[in-house]
């Protein structure tokens, strides 16, 4: 019959353990030999009586010497260690303790230290007067106190002299028998002692070689593979599962988030909170938690799950050790990561607002922001806003949603609204799940996660980022901080950008009839005959505004110039270009229209401005063309024949339009 394999392993582990303890003791060292009992150790040493009692049974086996006579062995508290199997079948007594009755042969072996012999007529307890009995104190090896006695039933009257020196030699029998199991237990120490130590030497060993392997790892999810490896290796059928408290998610299904909420992480919790192992469950199924701690703070929980594997105290330490090496390593990558992200978030920084100051267009600068935006947070959408705050609103001035561009928001409306009273940046890891204000971008975009952010200009809102996914949770803190850094620069560059715009703005503009000026015309029309194959040119003078200026005042006079400058803005194409070309004079350069076509326009001017005007006054226009087959062509040149196309009008009689 083929054992089974755990039993022969075990077979072989005992025979070898047997060898080498039978090796150890073959030649004992002399502070082992030296070694005894004494006084002190006698109320420990029933195990050990009785063991050698055994040890002493077992050699004996086959000697004709008190054969068939049962023989006890008695502690020097009275107390029945061990007996031969004989003794139930002739009434042994159970207790060997002195008897009120009487003394007994036990009783005077262990108190005066001699041999004894108590016959049966001279027992005094009735119980033993059908046996002799014969006792031997057995003594200590060198302090010389009796550490045990052998006593021996014998039949009535066959018990003599002769056999209580049999029962002498028997004694000094057991006592080497007792001796060397004895030796043994210091051997078997001194052995656990070596064992411990070697496999205490083997475990510093690996352990200070996992410790090598970790520290040279400098991101975190190699550092935790090598604690899992490390620990599946030393202990197999332990479950290991770390629970981490940091914003960090791990590719490993091992490492989880510690829910503190948690029923079943109360262990785990506690761990974390003390900094300090804990420990639940008993026998085989126990549970251990390992705080996984650097030098700045606890950054997790290792749980050990205990099943079958035997984990003494050397493991507590290993795993505690191990444990600890793992936290200062696992801080050791984070840091390096995290210093990693600082520099490519500065790099970030660097680049992205070298660009935004490289144009002050704001709509180059919106533009390239919203890209930037998406590309760095790997978003769906992103939606800059300015506000209005004369309009009261937010108006969508960029976003990669054509259909949303251009679409204004109340002030307390939405997260808008939540920013510019708060100031304050906002995650939302759900929409769905948590809706704390209505959001029209984020249910037209159909989107749940967002970061956003206000655009402050000297402590005040000047507009606000938006940027979303489809997805829950996919902006981390980290985005949520490096939006915030960010929307300051665009900040910046969107207020220096509308700052240049409006100084633009004021230099090519006319301030009274806010008109363009005469040289922002010259240049768009020198850039259109470049381009264009035709176009024309309208210039428009008040009749008589000398004489309206002289009658009704200069304020009047500005008054009407702002009445017909509205009325040409009112009367042409959103393409077209008008200008104030100088006092009362005023031009409009009409791109890539026909003369026919300019004529009407000019018309309607003219009837517009007699019919509209309070006080009514009216105006001449001369109109000029020009087309890519001319001979010269030149802004000058189409000036001066529009302007010699006025002069004429004002020779007709003026109110009325002549082309030139």
């Amino acid at each position: 019959m083929v054992q089974p394999r755990e039993n022969l392993d075990s077979v072989r582990h005992h025979h070898r353990a047997a060898v080498e303890l039978k090796r150890a003791t073959d030649d004992l060292p002399s502070w082992i030999a030296g070694q005894d009992l004494t006084e002190a150790d006698l109320p420990y040493i029933h195990e050990l009586l009785q063991k050698s009692f055994g040890d002493w049974v077992e050699q004996s086996e086959g000697f004709p010497w008190l054969s068939g006579w049962p023989i006890a062995l008695v502690h020097p508290d009275y107390t029945e260690v061990a007996v031969t199997g004989a003794s139930a079948n002739v009434g042994l007594p159970v207790s060997w303790r002195r008897e009120a009755a009487g003394p007994t042969a036990t009783g005077m072996a262990l108190e005066s230290c001699r041999p004894a012999l108590l016959r049966a007529e001279e027992h005094e307890h009735s119980a033993l007067r059908s046996r002799d009995t014969l006792a031997v104190p057995i003594f200590s090896r060198s302090t010389g106190f009796v550490c045990a006695a052998i006593v021996c039933s014998a039949p009535a009257g066959a018990a003599g002299a002769g056999e209580l020196k049999l029962l002498q030699a028997a004694a000094l029998h057991f006592k080497s028998c007792l001796y060397r199991r004895f030796e043994h237990l210091f051997v078997e120490g001194q052995l656990h002692a070596s064992n411990r130590a070697r496999r205490e030497d083997r475990r510093k060993d690996r352990l200070l070689e996992i410790m090598r392997r970790m520290n040279d790892h400098i991101d975190v999810e190699n550092v935790l593979a090598e604690v899992f490896s490390s620990l599946e290796q030393m202990y197999p059928t332990c479950r290991t599962n770390l629970f981490l408290s940091q914003d960090y998610s791990s590719i490993n299904e091992r490492v989880q988030p510690l829910a503190f909420h948690h029923q079943d992480m109360d262990l785990c919790w506690r761990a974390f909170m003390d900094g300090e192992r804990r420990e639940d469950g008993i026998g085989e199924f126990r549970r251990i938690a390992f705080p996984l701690a650097g030098k700045q703070g606890v950054y997790g929980v290792l749980r050990l799950d205990l099943s079958a594997e035997p984990f003494d105290d050397l493991d507590m330490r290993f795993v505690s050790t191990l444990t600890s090496g793992a936290g200062t390593a696992f801080e050791k990558a984070r840091m390096h990561e995290q210093a990693n992200v600082l520099i490519g978030e500065l790099r970030l920084i660097n680049e992205l607002t070298q660009r935004l100051n490289s144009s002050l267009r704001l709509s180059d600068t919106i533009q390239f922001a919203t890209s930037e935006l998406m590309s760095i947070f790997n978003a769906d959408f992103c939606f800059i806003m300015q506000l209005d705050m004369q309009l009261n609103h937010f108006s969508v001035i960029s976003s990669n949603v054509p259909e949303l561009n251009n679409d204004v928001f109340s002030i307390d409306y939405g997260f808008c609204g939540v920013m510019l009273a708060t100031k304050e940046p906002i995650i939302l890891s759900d929409y769905h799940s948590a809706t704390p204000v209505r959001s029209r971008l984020l249910e037209s975009t159909r989107s749940r996660s967002l970061i956003a952010s206000p655009l402050l200009l000297n402590g005040e809102v000047i507009g606000a980022i938006m940027v979303t996914h489809r997805q829950p949770n996919h902006f981390s803190y980290e985005n949520y901080k490096l939006l915030q850094v960010l929307s300051a620069h665009i900040g910046l560059a969107v207020s220096n950008s509308s700052l240049h715009a409006e100084v633009r703005r004021m230099v090519i503009t006319d301030n009274l009839t806010g008109l363009y000026a005469r040289h922002y015309l010259n240049e768009r029309i020198q850039r259109k005959q470049e381009k264009d194959a035709s176009g024309s040119l309208i210039v428009v003078d008040i009749d008589h505004f000398k004489k309206i200026n002289d009658t009704y005042g200069h304020q009047v006079g500005d008054a009407i110039l702002i009445q017909v400058s509205s009325i040409i803005r009112s009367a042409i194409r959103e393409s077209d270009i008008a200008a104030r070309w100088g006092g009362e004079e005023l031009a409009i350069y009409l791109p890539q229209l026909s003369l026919d076509q300019t004529l009407k326009v000019a018309e309607r001017i003219r009837s517009r401005v007699e019919e509209e005007t309070a006080p009514k006054v009216t105006v001449s226009c001369g109109v000029s063309e020009w087309s890519a087959g001319d001979e010269r062509i030149s802004v000058e040149s189409l000036f001066y024949r529009a302007d010699m196309a006025l002069y004429e009008a004002k020779h007709q009689g003026r109110n009325c339009v002549t082309v030139g």
